[in-house]
């Protein structure tokens, strides 16, 4: 689930290290199904209810209470209210008697244990980020095959002996404690970083000496949705945090009031200098930007998950500068990418719904001033970065990656060679460098580092994965097809060569639609063990999302969220029709806002479907917005507080539109600990749908515990999961063997 685009613009090093399971990535999983601790010896015993037939598994009864809300004169009831307290005596005894039902029956799947061995040996492999260089030295991220967490290692010059510096896998002894958003010193010297337990958005930032590898007495809390971001005589970093919540309600309660702060080195937390605050405004968030040259504090505005934000500015020369608000009104993205003295680069879809480059003059900061340096193209931009002197660009074309090199003044100087259909990013670094590295990776093709150098024009592998999977034997293909409105979808396409399509395959369907994120191809080690079952993958990029910038996107959120489903809900059709599968072949998965898609869709088609994977879905929507970050995503989804928006989300609401009907097999991941879709949505979701089943597919739910929204989850947990998801697929569609070694 989205924060917001401005916090994602402040972290160039961490989204290098965001590759391949290295580092915090954004959620699309649940957990792994082992049970939580013993309750409370006064925790009630948990009751089984009789089901009406022997291949149904038998639910543990949850209590149906009588809350009932009034929506504007529309009473709604609610009566799993008590789940939302995932500490109580009650919801622990469901928690502990769901886990059990749901690892019996997973347990009972022959393929399992076939799966998950054929994951361990396709997730061994040695994989890295793409390096990034501060001041001489080169930072990156490896992985040695299976270990719970990457380790960031540094060297002095790119062919120097490279060491650790940090190893996230020696902070605790289960692997649940994860390293997110770095910063390193201007001069190469400190790196400061955020740690995160069990994987909640809840950080404490660090700092590490890069030479001795020992950390400084510096320990931040209460830190969440935030970046780094240093000045350049290493003195200290800005960063964002919250007041400090009441510890036992923590990862539930709202968040409001982000304040922006300086930390000078070597002080405590209490004597951090405020930077800027907003009392007035509780919704809004702030992430401080210092640009190359020290001279400007960007500040980026955010409010909630919306694309939209302000730019502030102040004049880091000056100790009586005042911060001068630059763009205002939240009604457009502006994601900050540099500076030339007074004048600053900005890539912004202001009259390019598709996205622009343009430079503001802060001596001249009206918009007709504004000097437009890339224009809007068929193409989405989707980031910008300057380096090498160069402003590289990257679109998507169709949902894949095109990256195009200008120079500082916008001329089209070089569009660089991908080697086919994939994803390419990173592009990191200064202006005055003369290199900078990147990755390209597509569905089956594993993330590589390339070594992009700017003198020659010209790409080198740096470093490339060997992964124990035939490749040769698959192929990817995009389609388009026809959504209800006749509105033209793509789709990527994951399957073996020659295949026939006389309706024999099983397939399993994902996707995201919304918070204007797009789905491009990427590598997945839990999918190869499904193509090597003989599955199909499919990826239909969604209204919603990002792949045609702010006009898809605003074509499927707030009242036109349907369009999202209906998308969704035709790319099944179409892989029936085409004869590529069969509807009780055909499986359907997401996660977060993906959850929501497939809960819904399962809800208002349950016949299209052969088996659903919900993972920590928002499923509740008239209650999402009263939980830790949810107020966020109001301007997405809109607030049941208003009566228009209320009659939509009541409309579409999976857990409040589920009625007694024959539902697919569904299996439901969570996390205890995950603070952003907090457990409650699920948990409610799940009681709901054991109540209304009446057919014999189970309805599942595995409940995770020490693991959050899924961004650090531990390459154990990840395998496990990714197991036993594949096995309920196995057991609820048409069986099959387990998976062969590659190339045997």
């Amino acid at each position: 689930m989205r924060t917001s685009t401005a916090v994602r613009t402040i972290d160039a090093l961490t989204r290098l290290l965001v590759v391949g399971g290295l580092l915090a990535m954004t959620a699309t999983c649940g957990g792994t199904g082992t049970p939580p601790p013993t309750p409370a010896a006064k925790a009630p015993p948990a009751k089984v209810a009789k089901t009406a037939s022997p291949a149904t598994p038998t639910y543990p009864t949850a209590r149906r209470g009588d809350q009932v809300d009034d929506y504007h004169g529309t009473k709604v009831a609610d009566p799993y209210r008590w789940l939302e307290d995932p500490d109580s005596p009650e919801t622990r005894t469901w928690i502990a008697a769901q886990n059990k039902i749901t690892e019996a029956h997973l347990a009972a799947q022959p393929a399992r244990e076939g799966i998950r061995k054929r994951l361990t040996e396709l997730w061994n492999y040695e994989r890295f980020s793409a390096p990034r260089q501060v001041a001489g030295r080169y930072f990156y991220a490896r992985n040695d095959g299976l270990q719970n967490q990457a380790v960031l290692w540094v060297s002095k010059g790119l062919k120097g002996e490279p060491r650790v510096l940090l190893d996230p896998n020696k902070l605790s002894a289960d692997g649940t404690t994860s390293l997110k958003r770095t910063a390193v010193s201007k001069d190469g010297k400190r790196l400061a970083y955020q740690v995160s337990k069990a994987g909640s958005d809840w950080v404490e930032i660090k700092v590490r000496d890069v030479d001795t590898g020992l950390d400084l007495p510096d320990h931040l809390r209460w830190v969440k949705f935030s970046g780094m971001s240093w000045r350049k005589d290493g003195s200290g970093f800005y960063y964002s945090r919250y007041d400090a919540p009441d510890e036992k309600t923590a990862l539930r309660s709202v968040n409001y009031f982000q304040k922006l702060y300086f930390h000078k080195l070597g002080t405590r937390q209490d004597a951090d200098v405020l930077v800027y605050e907003r009392k007035d405004h509780k919704d809004w968030g702030f992430a401080g930007v210092v640009g190359d040259d020290d001279r400007y504090l960007v500040i980026l505005v955010w409010r909630g998950a919306e694309s939209k934000n302000q730019v502030f500015v102040r004049d880091l020369k000056s100790r009586k500068a005042r911060t001068v608000e630059l763009i205002t009104g939240f009604e457009h993205e502006f994601d900050f990418i540099g500076n030339d003295g007074r004048k600053l680069w900005f890539k912004t879809d202001h009259k390019a719904p598709r996205g622009r480059v343009v430079q503001i003059d802060l001596r001249k900061p009206a918009e007709k001033h504004w000097k437009e340096v890339i224009g809007e193209t068929k193409e989405t931009l989707r980031s910008v970065s300057l380096v090498g002197d160069r402003l590289v660009c990257s679109y998507l074309k169709d949902a894949r990656s095109e990256i195009r090199i200008h120079t500082v003044k916008g001329k089209l100087d070089k569009v660089l060679t991908l080697p086919g259909i994939g994803s390419a990013w990173g592009f990191s670094g200064k202006r005055a460098d003369r290199e900078t590295f990147y990755l390209f990776t597509g569905f089956i093709w594993p993330s590589t580092a390339f070594r992009y150098d700017f003198k020659t024009g010209k790409s080198e592998i740096f470093k490339q994965p060997k992964v124990d999977f035939d490749a040769s034997r698959y192929e990817t293909k995009q389609v388009f097809y026809p959504s209800k409105d006749g509105t033209r979808i793509p789709m990527f396409l994951v399957h073996r060569k020659g295949l026939k399509l006389d309706g024999s395959h099983r397939v399993y369907m994902h996707a995201y639609g919304g918070f204007n994120i797009a789905l491009t191809p990427s590598f997945k080690v839990k999918r190869l063990a499904w193509l090597e079952l003989g599955g199909i993958y499919a990826m239909p990029n969604l209204r919603g999302g990002g792949e045609y910038g702010e006009a898809w996107h605003k074509a499927g959120m707030l009242g036109k969220k349907q369009n999202v489903f209906d998308d969704f809900i035709a790319a099944a059709e179409w892989l029936v029709a085409k004869g590529y599968t069969t509807r009780k072949k055909l499986a359907i998965g997401g996660g977060s806002n993906g959850g929501l898609l497939v809960g819904a869709c399962m809800v208002q088609r349950p016949e299209l479907f052969g088996a659903v994977l919900a993972a920590v879905g928002v499923m509740d929507m008239l209650r999402f917005h009263k939980w830790t970050i949810g107020w966020a995503w109001v301007p997405e989804y809109g607030t049941s507080d208003k009566p228009d928006d209320f009659k939509w989300l009541y409309a579409y609401s999976p857990y409040h539109n589920l009625k007694p009907a024959s539902y697919p097999a569904t299996l439901i991941t969570t996390a205890d600990h995950d603070d952003r879709v907090v457990p409650a949505h699920s948990f409610k979701y799940t009681a709901a749908l054991q109540h209304n089943q009446r057919g014999p597919a189970p309805t599942l739910i595995r409940i995770e515990t020490k693991a959050g929204h899924g961004a650090g989850k531990p390459t154990s947990k990840r395998i496990e999961e990714a197991a036993d998801r594949w096995a309920f697929l196995d057991g609820a569609l048409a069986p099959v063997t387990a998976p062969k070694q590659a190339g045997k």
